[in-house]
């Protein structure tokens, strides 16, 4: 897939030391609920294993062929919320210095028109921790209604509010 400034692809083994070098920052992992990596051996299972999806690819900016992040469609048994057939949920991060450029709107609406057009999803749902306000305005500028709040949710040892949003199909 390619936006204007950018390309989704598949991730790579090799793409191990870039994913390491973005996500060891703490300010990345913990607002999306992971824990910061620790080696460029933990993102290498990372990929081999949480990466390692149809629909789970890098962001990388088509002007210097970096990557810059992930974005992904999960379906059943790999989503963080209960989804049903045609369902799926968008999760997505990006690198700090990348941060307040519109490219995960400009991603996301890329990735959201072929969920709807090409796997023929019905409901797409994304969720964020009631602290990230980034994710939240990301959600609503693409339509995305308020679903349900998981109180109290322990992620990372803390107690977190989770905020649940679905766009629908006809509303897309």
């Amino acid at each position: 897939m390619e936006t204007k400034r950018c390309l989704l692809r598949h991730w790579k083994i090799e793409d191990a030391l870039r994913l390491y070098d973005l996500a060891k920052d703490p300010d990345i992992g913990p607002r999306a609920g992971w824990p910061p990596h620790q080696s460029v051996e933990e993102s290498k299972e990372i990929i081999k294993n949480v990466f390692n999806f149809p629909e789970t690819y890098a962001i990388v900016l088509k002007e210097t062929n970096e990557i810059i992040g992930c974005i992904s469609l999960m379906f059943q048994g790999q989503a963080n919320v209960e989804l049903h057939d045609k369902e799926a949920e968008l999760g997505y991060w990006i690198g700090k210095a990348y941060w307040g450029q519109g490219i995960v709107p400009e991603v996301a609406n890329s990735l959201l028109t072929y969920g709807f057009s090409q796997l023929e999803l019905t409901r797409i749902f994304c969720g964020y921790y009631s602290e990230n306000k980034q994710s939240q305005r990301v959600q609503e500028k693409f339509g995305f209604r308020y679903q349900y709040t998981i109180k109290d949710k322990m992620v990372l040892g803390t107690k977190r509010q989770e905020i649940v949003n679905v766009l629908e199909r006809s509303s897309a």
